[in-house]
């Protein structure tokens, strides 16, 4: 069975870091590029940032540019999302999604073509 699942959310105070994790099964890595999403109540769901599948090419959105970090362990079947400096704004919950690719050097940050959804975990920054 094919399945995406994160990790590693929780509440934390402002300025604090957490660091997600997604966790693939059924199917390796190699062929999908990956991206992080997130989705506050009475939001639209939003590209927070991507990873290539070669891993050499990353993007971000401009509100968490410099504060997160995408990275990926194609051997572990793990992507994580380094999250510093949180903000209340931060709060929401973050999906990981699998993106099938014949390129290897970029990702994209819209939901369309998204092959694979995790069920999400859910981050809160609050003091």
């Amino acid at each position: 069975q094919l399945q995406l699942v994160e990790s590693g959310g929780g509440l934390v105070q402002p300025g604090g870091s957490l660091r997600l994790s997604c966790a693939a099964s059924g199917f390796s890595l190699d062929y999908y590029a990956i991206g992080w999403f997130r989705q506050a109540p009475g939001k639209e769901r939003e590209g927070v940032s991507c990873i290539s599948r070669s891993g050499g090419s990353t993007f971000y959105a401009d509100s968490v540019k410099g504060r997160f970090t995408i990275s990926r362990d194609n051997a572990k079947k793990l992507v994580y999302l380094q999250m510093n400096s949180l903000k209340p704004e931060d709060t929401a919950v973050y999906y990981c999604a699998a993106d099938r690719l014949s390129i290897t050097t970029m990702c994209r940050m819209t939901r369309p073509g998204y092959d694979y959804w995790g069920q999400g975990t859910q981050v809160t920054v609050s003091s």
